[in-house]
């Protein structure tokens, strides 16, 4: 019998509340929710959905890639925008960037559905560009809804030819009252790119409830932190198990924070990231964080295959999440991310049976004691605990190495500048090199102060461009509104 993630007393009402809170989410009931694994299983799934539409098809994804996998999904919607069914697309600007372009929509739009790019570069926006959306959505006739960490290619099935795996990557497919709130998260994506989501038909109410599952659907914004609250909740409130799967993990220190006192505390905290990532920069930066989670007893794993994506995490057996956020402070606090937060004993244990599956491809990353080449004494080393298979690279290792060490040195100075202990164990040989690049920067600016002058001016016109822009549209629109306020 699992061990309940809170009891069952009055503390559990307060915990409920507590939850609500954090996510900004109020627990739903009635729901059922079937757990997909992989892409192939999504794209089935997705594509059956699709097929059988006669309503509406509401589709939002951070890439979509024209591919032959891509291609299906849009010849799918052109099929049933021809039939009638209102078809509405939202797809990420930098996500599709080099993966898909406008003459890709071309036939979707000539049929009658509706495209939008999300917060495509505009001048009056120097940063916007930063926050982007993250999710990964599909809701059909108001009735079946789908969310998952899974994007709309081909590289997500692997390339058999070439001996590469299909990514790991984990959604649900979902029927109940959470279905309309999805359809609420895709009508704000919706809104910020454009005239409101027109009124849609209400669905079909059915006699009975879809399921019995409660669950908090998360559709988090920027500057929100709903899922960052979250995460922090849980990992405070879980009493024997907090196992977490994540595709690019960059702990924040009060999150860090979080999972080094629960396991301190006797929670056995697993993590589970990819051994061999896609964006190389951000694995790195995954690494130089794994010693102060070792130390404090936290368990981390590498995943041996070509690419571990998913995004989820079950506590004490009674609590899972799955969705598109990973554990890092642009999905946080940048992005538009959607999750899925289940508060259900047999949903949970799905996902944890799924873990453990998933170990059994994947390497435990332990601390191994090693001699000092000087002096007397050992320290640790990370370091994998088995020999593991060859990993499937994506390139671009050099630049996780990079990153790895450029964040190291940053916590080592930051840390000594303002006299705080760092978190991880690390050496004066990142105080030296830090202290060696401060003073080669120093010496260009008395030196060549040009070489700095120029890239700053650059960069300061370049703002005041923007803020120029968004200053002469903010005069602009009180200008309408008080000529409207005179003619009425």
């Amino acid at each position: 019998m699992p061990t309940p993630l809170i009891p069952a007393t009055r503390s559990r009402l307060l915990a409920e509340q507590a939850l609500s809170r954090a996510a900004g989410a109020p627990l739903l009931s009635g729901n059922a929710v079937d757990l997909l694994i992989d892409a192939a299983a999504h794209y089935e799934a997705w594509l059956a959905a699709i097929c059988g539409a006669r309503q509406r098809v509401l589709l939002e994804n951070y890439i979509i890639r024209d591919d032959a996998v891509g291609r299906a999904f849009r010849d799918a919607l052109v099929e049933r925008a021809r039939a009638g069914v209102f078809v509405a697309v939202v797809a990420d600007w930098l996500g599709c960037l080099g993966q898909s372009r406008g003459a890709f929509w071309a036939p979707l739009r000539a049929a009658g559905g509706e495209v939008r790019v999300f917060n495509p570069p505009q001048l009056g926006e120097p940063l916007g560009w930063i926050s982007r959306d993250h999710r990964k959505l599909l809701v059909v006739d108001g009735v079946l809804g789908f969310l998952s960490g899974v994007c709309i290619s081909a590289k997500w099935l692997g390339d058999p030819a070439r001996g590469v795996p299909p990514w790991r990557d984990t959604g649900v497919a979902l029927r109940g009252p959470a279905v309309a709130e999805l359809e609420a998260a895709f009508a704000q994506s919706w809104g910020e790119t454009g005239a409101a989501l027109r009124q849609l038909p209400a669905a079909t109410e059915p006699s009975a409830p879809a399921g019995d599952v409660a669950l908090r659907l998360i559709a988090t914004q920027p500057a929100t932190a709903g899922m960052y609250r979250l995460d922090q909740l849980v990992a405070a409130m879980a009493r024997k198990t907090l196992w977490l799967t994540d595709a690019y993990f960059v702990g924040l220190a009060p999150y860090v924070q979080a999972l080094v006192a629960a396991a301190r505390d006797g929670v056995d905290v697993r993590l589970l990231v990819p051994g061999s990532s896609d964006i190389p920069v951000v694995a790195g930066m995954s690494r130089s964080g794994y010693r102060p989670l070792l130390k404090a007893g936290i368990r981390v794993f590498e995943w041996n295959g070509s690419m571990l994506h998913a995004k989820t995490a079950v506590a004490d057996g009674q609590w899972a999440r799955v969705g598109s956020s990973n554990l890092n402070i642009a999905s946080w606090l940048g992005n538009r991310e959607l999750d899925v937060a289940v508060e259900d004993a047999g949903f949970a244990g799905q996902l944890a049976v799924q873990y453990e599956q998933d170990l059994g491809n994947a390497t435990e990353i332990v601390l191994a004691s090693r001699r000092r080449r000087h002096g007397n004494g050992s320290r640790e080393k990370v370091c994998s605990s088995e020999t593991r298979p060859p990993r499937v690279r994506h390139g671009g290792g050099s630049s996780g190495r990079a990153a790895a060490g450029a964040l190291r040195i940053a916590n080592s100075v930051g840390a000594a500048l303002a006299n705080r202990r760092v978190l991880d164990d690390t050496g004066s040989g990142s105080l030296v090199i830090g202290t060696i690049v401060l003073i080669v920067l120093a010496v260009v600016a008395f030196a060549w102060p040009a070489w700095i002058g120029w890239p700053f001016g650059a960069l300061a016109a370049w703002f005041a461009l923007n803020l120029g822009i968004r200053s002469w549209r903010a005069r602009k629109r009180r200008w309408r509104e008080l000529r409207d306020a005179d003619d009425e």
